[in-house]
């Protein structure tokens, strides 16, 4: 792994230029909140045989609208919720790849919490089963949920969902996964959860992503991308 500084890291991020087919990365301004005091490391590489080999037929199959060329593997560390730092991966389209391992520099400056980040084919590639195992994680080729035949923006590697219990998907009654309930009270400050302007916010604002907390009707707070949607 390579360590580097969270500034730098936001900063030269950003500076990844973007295909037509692809939303473009843009410049803002270093969150206040994010402090280069702690050493972080994070690097992007191309999808590995043996991850290929995990993706297929889960996460990936023929037809996702994104080739496994088109996807980079992340490696990341983190601050777990046992205050200990930990090693994650999630997958990211090339065009943003770089910029999320700045932003995840960011969030480890803050030392906000992550319970975990693994891929979900860890999971079967079941997003039921990854948000209810608290996981954070990105690539998914997966219709939205309730609208088949529509892709979500985490199959094209452009979106990514944060403590998913903590920061659940809100939809009238209906909160996803289950355990979020109590999560739904969003006047609560438990470790992990994301709120309005705060170091996660700020690092995703950063790079020109959007919060899903700030939909209009359905409020999905565990979720960040590169098109808004």
């Amino acid at each position: 792994m390579m360590a580097f500084g969270v500034a730098a890291l936001l900063t030269a991020a950003c500076t990844v230029p973007a295909p037509k087919t692809a939303p473009p990365v843009t410049r803002g301004t270093l969150p206040a909140t994010v402090a280069p005091t702690q050493t972080y490391s994070g690097r992007a590489e191309p999808i590995p045989p043996a991850v290929r080999d995990l993706m297929v037929g889960r996460s990936w199959r023929p037809g996702c609208p994104v080739g496994l060329d088109q996807l980079r593997l992340l490696t990341v560390t983190y601050w777990g919720f046992d205050g200990k730092v930990h090693g994650g991966n999630l997958v990211i389209h090339q065009t943003h790849a770089d910029a999320v391992v700045g932003v995840f520099g960011a969030l480890f400056a803050a030392r906000f919490p992550i319970q975990r980040i693994q891929l979900v084919d860890d999971f079967g590639a079941d997003d039921a089963a990854s948000m209810a195992a608290n996981n954070t994680s990105a690539f998914n080729c997966r219709n939205i949920d309730g609208r088949p035949g529509v892709f979500s923006e985490h199959s094209y590697g452009w979106a990514i969902d944060i403590n998913p219990v903590q920061n659940p998907w809100v939809r009238g009654i209906r909160v996803d996964p289950p355990a979020g309930a109590p999560y739904a009270d969003r006047t609560r400050r438990d470790p992990g959860m994301i709120h309005p302007d705060d170091a996660v916010v700020g690092a995703f604002r950063f790079i020109g992503w959007t919060w899903g907390g700030t939909f209009r009707t359905a409020k999905d707070y565990q979720h960040f991308s590169a098109t808004g949607r």
